[in-house]
């Protein structure tokens, strides 16, 4: 009969792999990566390849494409009476805002000629959580509230403010960001439209006034005032192979300030162009001088319009026909470039001014080179002239707080007291000492009586109440906006979140992952209560341990479901995300047990049932979030404190339910969740074995009891040491301090600062060693034959030559040699600061988790300086 911990393997594997295979066919979808004709995105007649009718049911006729950012026309019928009811517009025509998956989602929208919207359809989205935890029909629901509102309104997720004139729409439980960011799409594409038909008036901005000193200025000159800008696109912006040449290369500038106008035109060409000009006209120039694209576009006919260029003022669009532009014939400004297309545009409309910040945008579409989809693309320059110009200097300009923005401010007791809430727990556990002092093994309230209570505001208002439960799928999109395309907004959007993980960061560096997995964590907090009332209540018979041996075997399947996920999400972020509900944390709190299907409840149901009778099951094997911040807690600054004695005393690895503590005393801060019944017995005289031997000597001999020192030991009475205290036995064990044996490399001993700093950069950056060498000189060899050719990746990257995808996979395959070179010469790493020499032996998982992390750190520094500096574009 097999064992008990090879059943319970074998069950939990069985349990993971159904799930896993559950997305496939939990939930029938339409719009999740819907497939969409091909030429959607530039189709005239677009109508014709989607119902329209479906966000404009009065309709039965529609027009072609018309202005841009591109409309439809919606019309009662087809013949010479047609009554215009209304516009349809497609949301990628004008804006591509991601959502949470990092992709658009594409939305239909239908809106009548008041500027009331009658329709809104999602197509197509990516969004797993509305494909796996939250029915689509929440998403429809979420759109409906759109109905009968005005574009013009103030439309917010959240609760109306009707004080501020704020109409909010109830959000999607789970899904803020993608709601957040749906609330954009919409609104940005109704009002877009709206301005363009005129249901929505222009804005009245204040006439320049300029400031004419007379003064001419050259080419160079003019750039560095700011009054000439320049607007490029790559080719790789618009899912082309990089090259050379840009896409295209714009320069453009002011044609009103008199200076500029003067400098770039001459005093004749000035005159005369704006002597053509009325008074509420406007004029700027725009020449090409890079790429074989034209700015002009395919409306560059008589009666047509320049669909490649546009002006954005606030939210106002200015765009321009044929009669608006003018023949550009030179400029006189001194080191002008030559230029193969050029041309002067005039701003028509009378809520232009020139002396408020405006945008030069180029249109386009961009291609997705991995699915060929085309989708629209704005690249914007922003221009302002300077003060210096403009008589009074630059109008105050106050522009709308961003929606992240509006977000915090609509709820600042509730943030601000979720805030102190994480500063609070952390002073804490930053004066355990003091409270483990205060603590004995039969009386742990001091301790407890703190931890339970976060335990509860966990479960019931983080969890339940804010649904503030960190997940993988953040791991995993944080690691993806690094490498990819970082996005603060993504992340601010939800303030809880985002407050968490700022808690995390710093806590698994201070700590370990212990304070958040043991004290703060939802669901952490939730399975442990579970365990704790059970026992209360009568079942602590029926509670156990798995043996040892099995739990050092299964602890690793955690780590092993973190890196599964990581690498499938580098091929489709998508299906990692499905594979992501191995958590239950949607289940238990995002979306709720009775909005789940059976197999999720009874996921959920099995890890709370086995909570009763094994202590935290899932923290301890499946958890992949854990995992991935045992990683990093290798190298917390502090931990927990052990004496000599505790490699040959088993008080604490009995009562350690994490069950983090070998047979030598040593604490895995990997696996140690904090519950700080091992630091209670370090002081306890009552509890502590070598404590406790010692205080009964004394008792006998009736002499006093000394005060606890933090080594763990009574202060010696005079005559006395320290040593005497510790069973012979004990001093002749290992060191249980350090987690594994202390070491010193030999070229660090007795160092100045400077050749201190050069060792520490050459330990990080340089792997080899003269032992290394001597035992594994092929090894050795080979790895400094992957490291030019790595090198020669990232050099090809930055060229354009290797993709994103590529470069990653080189680097996480040098990081697997490294690992083993560094296993054969250096096999040490830092224990606590890294500004001190507390250099430990370093076991597998230590140099694993050390060579990740420092690779992750240096390869997302890579990303970074190089897309920094324009010579990379994912």
């Amino acid at each position: 009969m097999p064992a008990p911990g090879t059943r319970f393997l074998v069950f939990l594997a069985v349990l993971i792999l159904g799930l896993a295979s559950l997305p496939a066919r939990a939930q029938k979808t339409d719009t999740y990566e819907a497939e969409l004709p091909a030429n959607l995105a530039t189709a005239p007649d677009m109508c014709a390849l989607i119902r329209c009718t479906d966000v404009f049911p009065g309709a039965t006729h529609f027009s072609p494409r018309k202005g841009q950012p591109p409309y439809v026309e919606a019309y009662d019928n087809d013949g010479p009476q047609k009554k215009l009811l209304g516009y349809v517009m497609l949301s990628t025509d004008i804006t591509d805002i991601p959502a949470y998956s990092g992709k658009p989602v594409i939305t239909l929208i239908g809106m009548d000629t008041e500027g009331r919207f009658v329709g809104v359809k999602v197509l197509k989205h990516s969004e797993p959580i509305l494909l796996l935890g939250i029915p689509e029909s929440a998403l429809t629901a979420f759109n409906d509230q759109y109905l009968g509102k005005l574009v013009a309104d103030i439309i917010e997720v959240g609760p109306s403010r009707p004080d501020e004139n704020v109409i909010g729409l109830d959000a999607i439980s789970g899904a803020t960001v993608t709601v957040v960011a749906q609330n954009q799409v919409v609104m940005m594409s109704g009002s877009a439209v709206a301005r363009q038909t005129g249901i929505i008036a222009p804005t009245v901005r204040e006439p320049a006034r300029f400031v004419d000193t007379g003064k001419r200025y050259g080419w160079a000159e003019l750039v560095k005032l700011g009054v000439v800008q320049r607007l490029q696109v790559r080719p790789e912006q618009v899912g082309l192979p990089r090259g050379p040449e840009p896409f295209i290369e714009l320069w453009f500038g002011d044609l009103n300030q008199p200076d500029v106008g003067r400098s770039l035109l001459g005093d004749a060409g000035y005159d005369r162009l704006h002597a053509t000009l009325d008074e509420d006209e406007s004029a700027l120039f725009v020449i090409r001088t890079g790429g074989a694209e034209s700015f002009k576009g395919s409306g560059f006919v008589r009666g047509g319009i320049y669909d490649r260029v546009q002006v954005k003022q606030g939210a106002d669009s200015f765009t321009f026909r044929d009669l608006d532009a003018l023949n550009l014939y030179g400029l006189e400004a001194e080191g002008a470039p030559r230029y193969t297309e050029s041309s002067i545009f005039i701003i028509r409309s009378p809520s232009f001014s020139a002396a408020y910040p405006w945008k030069l945008a180029f249109l386009g579409n961009r291609v997705d080179r991995a699915t060929g989809h085309r989708s629209f693309a704005v690249f914007e320059s922003k221009y302002w002239l300077p003060a210096a110009m403009l008589e009074g200097g630059r109008p105050r300009v106050q522009e709308a707080s961003a929606p992240w923005v509006r977000i915090w401010k609509s709820q600042p007791l509730k943030i601000g007291l979720f805030a102190l809430l994480l500063v609070a727990v952390t002073v804490v556990y930053a004066l355990r000492e003091r409270l483990t002092r205060l603590s004995t093994h039969k009386n742990k309230w001091p301790v407890n009586g703190f931890k339970y209570f976060f335990w509860a505001v966990s479960i019931f208002l983080v969890g339940f109440g804010l649904m503030a439960q960190p997940s993988i799928t953040q791991v995993l999109t944080w690691f993806h906006s690094i490498l990819f395309q970082w996005s603060w907004p993504l992340f601010l959007t939800d303030p809880y979140i985002f407050l968490f993980w700022i808690f995390i960061i710093v806590t698994v560096f201070l700590f370990g992952r212990g304070l958040f997995c043991g004290w703060m964590c939802p669901f952490g907090s939730l399975s442990e209560a579970i365990y704790k009332v059970a026992r209360k209540i009568g079942l602590k018979r029926f509670q156990t341990q798995l043996p040892q041996k099995w739990h050092d075997r299964l602890k690793w399947l955690k780590y092993a479901i973190f890196f599964g996920l990581l690498a499938v999400s580098l091929f489709s972020m998508g299906l990692a995300e499905k594979l992501s509900e191995v958590e239950p944390f949607k289940t238990t709190f995002l979306v709720g047990v009775t909005n789940r299907t059976w197999p999720y409840a009874l996921f959920l149901a099995v890890l709370l049932g086995l909570s009763i009778f094994i202590e935290r099951p899932f923290c301890k094997y499946l958890c992949p979030l854990g995992a991935s911040l045992a990683i990093p807690s290798t190298f917390r600054w502090f931990g927990l404190k052990r004496k000599q004695d505790c490699n040959s005393c088993k008080a604490c690895a009995v009562g350690c339910g994490a069950q983090a503590i070998d047979a030598d005393g040593r604490i895995d801060h990997r696996e140690c969740l904090h519950c700080l019944d091992c630091m209670i017995l370090y002081t306890d005289t009552g509890g502590c074995p070598p404590l406790a031997r010692e205080r009964k000597r004394r008792e006998r001999k009736s002499l006093p009891l000394t005060l606890i020192r933090d080594d763990g030991y009574f202060e010696p009475l005079p005559g006395e040491t320290v040593q005497d205290q510790v069973l012979p036995k004990a001093v002749a064990g290992p060191d249980p301090r350090m987690p594994t044996d202390p070491t010193l490399p030999a070229h660090k001993h007795d160092v100045g600062l400077l050749a201190w700093i050069w060792l520490e950069l050459r330990d990080h950056l340089w792997p080899w060693s003269r032992s290394g060498w001597r035992n594994r000189r092929g090894l050795q060899v080979a790895g400094l034959a992957l490291a030019l050719a790595v090198s020669a990746a990232w050099i090809m990257a930055a060229l354009g030559h290797l993709s994103s995808g590529a470069i990653i996979g080189w680097w996480f395959g040098w990081s697997l040699y490294e690992v083993l070179i560094r296993l054969s010469g250096r096999r040490y790493v830092k224990d606590g600061p890294w500004w001190r020499d507390h250099y430990r032996n370093a076991g597998v998982f230590d140099m694993i988790s050390y060579v990740a992390f420092k690779n992750l750190m240096i390869g997302a520094a890579l990303f970074l300086l190089l897309k920094s500096l324009g010579l990379f574009i994912p």
